[in-house]
């Protein structure tokens, strides 16, 4: 292990860890300066960044690389001839990508709600901030620790390193130096680091940074880096979360992150169905776990608890957050801080 403490290792917590997934995305336009104000204010334990890369290797806050929805880069006539077509992990994408971009022209840009029909009032708050950088988070978060009197850490999701390794960076390299930097990198502060790849884990346990390392797992799929190494052998993200697959994990992690359906195991009529094991195998061999994401709305809620008023209404969501918690999971991901800290503590 990687001198864990106890909040993001694994000595069990008498409830588990709320963590604001982009800030309060429920409330504001996902990672923008006034979601994780807002997030911090509403009590959570962490927040979650995404960060991808730029031009010049300043590492981002979106939660793509393509991030035509979530700021007015389409709307700037500036940056037109920017628009291209690309392949991202296996996936066809069409927009403007960080990677095309200095982090001055990035800096330029605003923030604006990803999902605006489903989030209207989030999106009131459109055009307002400028995107960020890590580096501002960081330093954003320690003032927060500071100005609310409590430690308040940072679970760190790296995207697309296998892709952004294909364009010449080490995005390995690139988190070790910034968190260096920043101070969050000898493990005085509440640092997770968290990627769908393992290799970019494994690449950070290498260059000595301190942190809880947390492997995150789709419900279905491989993991690109896998992918890319080794075709059809690599193990499926589903493979990886059977007791065969995390006892390989058991020693190189400190935990899994895993889609919420893979509690929940909902049935064809989309009702919980009970099967899955996945937390207590994790557990029985030492390794935390993360769900995500805890969200209201009907239209991110399975089956059995939706309910009326189209896909933005709240359905039954203490139902199906009550079978997250009793799952005894160890971390939870919520867009709304409030009605996960209201919740999920006892």
């Amino acid at each position: 292990m990687n001198g864990c403490r106890d909040y993001a290792g694994t000595v069990p917590r008498p409830s588990p860890l709320v963590i604001g997934h982009r800030g309060a995305p429920g409330y504001r336009p996902e990672h923008s300066r006034s979601s994780y104000a807002l997030a911090f204010e509403m009590g959570v334990d962490a927040v979650e960044p995404d960060v991808v890369v730029s031009a010049d290797g300043v590492l981002v806050v979106r939660h793509e690389n393509e991030i035509s929805g979530t700021t007015d880069v389409a709307d700037r006539p500036e940056f037109a001839d920017r628009r291209t077509t690309k392949t991202v992990d296996g996936v066809e994408l069409s927009g403007w990508f960080t990677e095309d971009f200095t982090w001055e022209e990035l800096a330029t840009l605003r923030c604006r709600e990803r999902i605006p029909k489903l989030r209207p009032s989030s999106a009131t708050f459109d055009d307002e901030q400028p995107v960020m950088r890590l580096a501002e988070l960081l330093g954003q978060v320690r003032a927060a620790s500071l100005e609310h009197g409590r430690e308040i850490g940072v679970v760190l999701e790296i995207k697309h390193a296998t892709y952004f390794a294909s364009l010449g960076w080490d995005v390995a390299a690139l988190v070790a130096a910034e968190l260096r930097a920043a101070g969050w990198a000898a493990g005085e502060l509440p640092l997770t680091i968290e990627s769908f790849e393992s290799t970019v884990i494994f690449a950070l346990q290498e260059r000595g940074i301190r942190a809880a390392y947390v492997y995150l797992l789709e419900a279905s799929g491989r993991p690109f880096d896998l992918f890319t190494a080794q075709g059809e052998q690599a193990l499926t993200y589903a493979q990886t979360a059977t007791p065969a697959g995390l006892d390989g994990l058991a020693g190189r992690v400190d935990g899994i992150s895993i889609d919420k359906r893979m509690i929940l195991a909902p049935d064809r009529l989309g009702r919980p169905s009970g099967r899955s094991r996945v937390v207590a195998d994790a557990h029985e061999r030492g390794l935390r776990v993360f769900t995500w994401t805890c969200r209201p709305e009907n239209r991110f809620l399975i089956g059995q608890f939706r309910g009326r008023g189209g896909p933005a209404a709240f359905g039954d969501w203490e139902a199906e957050w009550g079978v997250i918690r009793d799952a005894d999971v160890d971390g939870v991901f919520v867009d709304h801080p409030d009605l996960g800290v209201a919740f999920f503590r006892p």
